[in-house]
């Protein structure tokens, strides 16, 4: 009788790589999104710092050209220009300051209900659009001297420093003139004013 050799079970074993294989894939995935986040977060960064790094403060973006101011002995004054705006974003004036007056404000010529011509503290200042400029002229928008603190001959400079609504200011320095014009009342005064016609 032949014997018959015993046979041996073993059980079945799990392929000794698939589970390594396996977590590697799933670690090898959470790096990349993990990097792919990042990648995404510094773009945002990027993007964001290089956007404030074009936006120029408004005092950067404007500058006056033809610009004067009118000669008086005592009392009001005014100053006149083309304020131009060389950024492609709308920037505003909210306010003046000059040494030659205590008291200075940004003025709109209107018609009021009598059909008097007036000038009036214009609402939230000038703005100027994106690329464009602003006129400043007798018998429309003006920078407004309330009180002079002395006289200002023809001939004189005068430096004047403007506020924008991001904080950010320009100051300019313009010479004084004399001229003739039709004058005009401040609204809620007595006081007049020559704002018309043109510099001498």
């Amino acid at each position: 009788m032949t014997d018959t050799p015993p046979t041996f079970h073993h059980p079945i074993q799990q392929h000794p790589t698939r589970k390594g294989i396996t977590m590697h894939a799933r670690t090898t995935s959470k790096l990349l999104a993990l990097t792919a986040a990042a990648v995404i977060a510094l773009t945002g960064c990027s993007t964001a710092a290089s956007t404030t790094a074009d936006t120029k403060p408004a005092g950067e973006s404007v500058a006056i050209e033809n610009g004067w101011v009118k000669a008086a002995d005592e009392g009001m004054s005014a100053a006149f220009g083309e304020l131009e705006n060389s950024s492609d974003q709308d920037v505003t004036v909210v306010s003046a300051t000059t040494k030659a007056s205590t008291m200075i404000e940004l003025h709109e010529t209107v018609e009021n209900e009598s059909g008097e011509m007036v000038m009036r503290e214009k609402s939230g200042g000038f703005t100027i659009p994106a690329g464009k400029s602003l006129s400043l002229e007798p018998g429309g928008n003006h920078i407004m001297l309330m009180d002079l603190v002395n006289p200002i001959k023809a001939g004189d400079e005068v430096t004047f420093t403007l506020t924008f609504s991001d904080d950010s200011t320009y100051e300019f320095t313009v010479p004084a003139k004399d001229y003739s014009g039709a004058n005009e009342n401040y609204e809620g005064g007595d006081t007049d004013m020559d704002m018309g016609g043109d510099s001498k």
